[in-house]
């Protein structure tokens, strides 16, 4: 069903303001990652008073993902992760600190959201066809529900850093970092470009993205959040400035049964995908990974316990949810402060 290293929803769109002049006063690196695609923009004024080669970096960024992959995809059998998830053992299992680092703020993000951020919810991914086991478009049955849920739970996974390693209390456990290793990505490459001197880009992977500076017109980098339908319409713009943005949606990754749609979005607590009618959440953070394991983690709690999250921790998040009617907006005062900012200037 699957082809992707990680599963994701698209819905930014990056905003030109206007046509490239000549010659072009940006550079674009871009490949695939992740199961989706990636692209750095960068101010080329950077790269020439730094003598920094265009293939240079391409081939910097290529290199760090292809490690990051080799460190969290569950999609590669002999990354650390799928290691780890074959591992049948209570003992500690030695890893990278990398891959330790987003362990750790996963399992903080599940601690704020109460579980609804849950990294170890994979046997149910799997289950319901959003992974990489193999599994034909039939919905499982309430045992098989059961018995999965019995190998989730978040509380049953350490860490240590002192060497670096993970530890399960259950052996089957399978780990999932497909919520929050693509924001994660996006904020390595941006400090790859950062420590080469560079401080005019916007990186972008599979919809997640960071800025820093200002694009290649002097101004802030422009975003815009798509509706989320297949209509790809721009429903809001965002004016990003030295910040990044993540979504989470039920959109783009579901699959239909008997009439009935199931997103690819798992509720830990039920074992089920949700039924809410959240369509999509947009985090702005400074982090693109806490940006992007936030998101998750709202999309999960749906509109109303969603947002009282968000207002607690002081996020600046937007909601967009589904009703007869269409698409109603609900926005954080942290995000009206930004965007109310945006118009001002």
């Amino acid at each position: 069903m699957k082809i992707s290293h990680f599963l994701f929803t698209v819905i930014v769109i990056i905003i030109s303001c206007q046509p490239e002049s000549k010659p072009p006063r940006l550079l674009v690196i871009d490949g695939t990652t992740m199961g989706t695609v990636y692209a750095a923009k960068i101010v080329r004024s950077d790269l020439v008073e730094r003598d920094l080669d265009s293939l240079y970096l391409k081939r910097g960024v290529d290199s760090l993902l292809n490690r990051i992959n080799q460190q969290m995809s569950t999609y590669q059998e002999n990354s650390e992760l799928s290691r780890f998830n074959q591992y049948r053992d209570k003992e500690w299992f030695a890893v990278s600190s990398e891959l330790c680092q987003v362990v750790k703020k996963s399992l903080e993000i599940s601690k704020l959201s109460g579980g609804a951020f849950d990294i170890t919810v994979g046997p149910l991914v799997n289950l319901w066809g959003f992974g990489p086991e193999e599994r034909e478009e039939l919905l499982p049955g309430e045992k098989e529900i059961q018995e999965r849920h019995k190998l989730v739970g978040y509380k049953k996974l350490q860490i240590q850093f002192s060497p670096p390693a993970l530890k399960k209390e259950i052996p089957e456990m399978y780990c999932d970092l497909s919520a929050i290793a693509k924001g994660y990505g996006v904020d390595k490459v941006g400090e790859y470009l950062e420590n080469r001197g560079i401080r005019n880009y916007l990186v972008d992977i599979g919809g997640e993205i960071r800025t820093r500076g200002k694009n290649h017109q002097g101004q802030a980098w422009k975003i815009g959040v798509s509706t989320p339908d297949d209509r790809y319409e721009i429903q809001k713009v965002l004016v990003l400035d030295n910040l990044s943005v993540a979504t989470s949606g039920d959109y783009r990754n579901y699959f239909e049964k008997d009439g009935i749609r199931y997103s690819h979005t798992i509720d830990p607590q039920t074992g089920r995908p949700i039924t809410h009618h959240l369509a999509s959440v947009t985090v702005i953070h400074d982090s693109c990974m806490v940006a992007d394991g936030l998101a998750t983690a709202i999309d999960v709690l749906g509109p109303e316990k969603g947002f009282q999250l968000a207002e607690r921790l002081g996020l600046a998040v937007y909601l967009l949810i589904r009703e007869d009617t269409g698409f109603v907006e609900k926005m954080t005062p942290p995000f009206k402060k930004i965007i109310n900012s945006e118009q001002t200037r």
